[in-house]
């Protein structure tokens, strides 16, 4: 039995529908059970369980082969990395209680670096909270997520602009969710052997400039990438419902990638996903 969670989000939900394709046992875990009715009707086991309840939390994880582990951030939370933390060390704990075989973790490029991550801080904590808990542990750390133009796709279509905080012209890895749940589900089914890192990118690197210009073409009309500068990311975070902490942590980490800071622990062993850009947006314009 593989134990899911998060398979209502974007990553999840492919770690589910791969494992179910590949005729796999799935446990699904929910907050309430109207989530899970999708996802019983495809032949999954439903539990309902929170990361905020350990009891629950430990139920669901037992006689589990492997657990596919993220920790949904509430970025409204005042002080949100402790809160963070405080959820990755439940989950760690019902990892631990459960004697749960393998994890596979969703972390995040730069979890090996100790600061300047922003809210990779909290990625960073659950890999080592996980790595004192579970027998066998997976991490990934997935680049940038060519999802989070998705939000955005709004001002592309109504005022031809992109928005971004990163500079135009820097190639930037990206991935889709897809193939960070593709390559979940494998590493799940593969089974563990210790604690292991599995660094993410997508088929090639692409600049903001390059996203703009993808979209301008699926868009049929030009579309200009906007380079808005660090001092803006407080203010456009807190206007999304960002705690005053989340936004500034958020800004810590735009710097640091447009510094360079931040990138791949073994950039010579990083797994390249099969989706591209232009697949991606597509997809996300046509949804």
């Amino acid at each position: 039995m593989f134990v899911v969670l998060g398979a209502t989000g974007n990553t999840g939900s492919v770690v589910a529908d791969t494992l179910l394709s590949r005729k796999q046992p799935v446990r699904i875990v929910v907050r309430s059970a109207d989530k899970g009715a999708a996802w019983k009707a495809k032949g999954a086991e439903i539990v309902v369980a929170s990361l905020d309840d350990m009891s629950s939390l430990t139920n669901a994880f037992e006689g589990a082969k492997g657990v596919y582990l993220l920790v949904p951030p509430n970025y409204a939370a005042t002080a949100w990395l402790a809160d963070q933390r405080a959820r990755m060390d439940r989950a760690a704990e019902a990892v631990q209680r459960s004697a749960t075989s393998h994890v596979v973790f969703l972390s995040s490029v730069g979890g090996h670096l100790a600061e300047g991550l922003g809210p990779i801080r909290a990625a960073r904590y659950g890999e080592q909270a996980l790595g004192a808990a579970a027998k066998n542990l997976t991490i990934l750390r997935p680049c940038y997520f060519m999802d989070n133009w998705a939000p955005v796709l709004g001002a592309a279509k109504a005022q031809g602009v992109l928005p971004t905080f990163i500079a135009p012209q820097a190639m930037v890895p990206m991935i889709s969710t897809k193939d960070i749940g593709r390559v979940g589900a494998e590493q799940l089914m593969a089974g563990g052997k210790g604690t292991q890192i599995v660094e993410l990118a997508g088929p090639e690197e692409y600049s903001p400039d390059q996203v703009a210009a993808a979209l301008g073409q699926i868009l049929g009309k030009p579309v200009t990438a906007q380079h808005a500068p660090l001092s803006a990311v407080v203010p456009t975070f807190k206007s999304f419902g960002f705690s005053d902490e989340a936004a500034k942590l958020f800004e810590e980490m735009y710097t640091s990638f447009s510094t360079g800071r931040i990138g791949y622990e073994h950039p010579t062993s990083v797994i390249r996903g099969r989706v591209t850009l232009a697949e991606a947006l597509k997809g996300f314009v046509k949804a």
